[in-house]
């Protein structure tokens, strides 16, 4: 069974920077590419960030293109966001996942497994 449980959100001005991470329990996490997807309120689950399996590769949604870095330690089954620069538009909850099926990251049905969430508050 595979859990996954995300730290490090909270309250922060705009401008200010907040990193979460994600930690992995169970089988597979080597295997599998991680990513971060969030949901603000009324609104559709949307992607932000993904990295590859052994971290060559990462994708980023367009309007957090170089605010966030996506990275992970596949020793300690961890993957981190970095976000810099915040905005009030990235006050979400935001969902750690992972994926072991092919195709594209920014997709979230291909993802296997997800976290419970952490919240991420920007004021402005």
């Amino acid at each position: 069974q595979v859990q996954l449980v995300e730290s490090g959100g909270g309250l922060v001005q705009a401008g200010g920077s907040l990193r979460l991470s994600c930690v992995a329990s169970g089988r597979g996490y080597s295997l599998s590419s991680m990513g971060w997807f969030r949901q603000a309120p009324g609104k559709e689950r949307e992607f932000v960030a993904a990295i590859s399996t052994n971290g060559d590769a990462t994708y980023y949604t367009d309007s957090v293109k170089g605010r966030f870095t996506i990275s992970r330690d596949n020793a300690k089954n961890t993957v981190d966001l970095q976000m810099n620069s915040l905005k009030p538009e990235d006050t979400a909850g935001y969902y750690c996942a992972q994926k072991r099926r092919s195709g594209n990251a920014a997709y979230s049905y291909l993802y296997d497994y997800w976290g419970q969430g952490t919240q991420v508050t920007v004021s402005s």
